[in-house]
């Protein structure tokens, strides 16, 4: 489950409840939490999410408090201080900032959560602003912070091997959507692949239901170019986030050759990582499918990384 997945859920099972948000505005240097994390407190003191990995979670959580009690939202700025680094602080060396501000208030609209989440469903991005002074917040683009929410992530495997298996779990741990595709009816399984949405249609359909986008990451791991190479052909017709076929480099340039002949032009041909994922110099399939999560990771969090 995602970051904001987490808080979602939480909004969700609090429903009712006097609830304060802290959101982390602006960083510097080594912040460990990007500008957007969450952090949603419960009245009762209960919280889920973090801004800081646990260097100001304390401090946090009491002006969550005296902002549920009807104080003004508060606008705090953490970074190294000589006495209070350790107590209070970011002894790591970053800077952040963090608005707390109470979802009672009439500033902040409880339907704000359901319209992210209806947004996160409808694979839409979705664009939250809020008034640093006032602590309102309102869906589209204004003054002060602007938070985006992108769609989920998603992973379509194209192949149900043994890779894929362990890709998968690694896809869920990072707050990623797995789909396993492949029309082989042995392969795809349900005991094979538990918690996955599977699909044993025909990846390029398969696929183009899917619509991928930026956020989605299509890999195909079959090794069969009647499955391989129609799945990737649909991905690099749309705008796929990652896109990846494993193989060595010489049955990689096999394929590329294939998807030359098939119309599919030198830049969308470059898109394709192949050999799939980073050179950890991986051996075995939980190695392999360690370093296809991380080339997944790196074209999400930095686009340009595999073009």
């Amino acid at each position: 489950m995602s970051d904001i997945d987490i808080i979602l859920d939480a909004a969700a099972r609090w429903r009712g409840d006097r609830m304060a948000l802290a959101t982390v505005i602006s960083t510097w240097g080594s912040a460990p939490r990007p500008a957007g994390s969450h952090m949603l407190i419960n009245g009762d003191g209960r919280f889920e999410g973090s801004v800081s990995g646990g260097c100001v979670e304390g401090d946090i959580l009491q002006a969550a408090a005296e902002v549920i009690a009807g104080a003004p939202a508060m606008l705090k700025r953490y970074g190294v201080s000589d006495a209070s680094a350790w107590e209070v602080g970011m002894p790591c060396g970053g800077e952040i900032a963090v608005l707390v501000q109470s979802i009672s208030d009439p500033g902040f609209p409880p339907a704000l959560f359901d319209r992210i989440a209806q947004a996160r469903d409808a694979g839409e991005r979705l664009i939250i602003s809020t008034d640093l002074e006032t602590g309102s917040s309102r869906e589209g683009d204004g003054p002060g912070f602007v938070n985006r929410y992108d769609p989920p992530r998603r992973l379509l495997i194209v192949g149900a091997v043994q890779i894929a298996q362990t890709l998968a779990m690694l896809a869920r741990q990072v707050g990623v959507m797995a789909v396993v595709i492949d029309p082989r009816g042995r392969f795809l399984t349900a005991e094979r692949f538990p918690d996955c949405e599977l699909d044993d249609g025909w990846p390029d359909e398969a696929i183009a239901r899917r619509r991928p986008d930026m956020a989605t990451a299509v890999v195909t791991l079959s090794h069969d170019p009647k499955i391989d190479d129609p799945a990737l052909i649909a991905a690099l017709a749309a705008p796929t986030g990652y896109v990846a076929a494993l193989g060595s480099r010489r049955s990689h340039a096999a394929r590329l050759e294939r998807l030359a002949d098939a119309g599919v032009t030198p830049h969308d041909r470059a898109r394709v990582q192949g050999p799939a994922g980073l050179d950890i110099g991986a051996l075995g399939a939980a190695e392999i499918a360690l370093s296809i999560a991380a080339g997944m990771v790196a074209a999400f969090n930095t686009p340009s990384a595999t073009t």
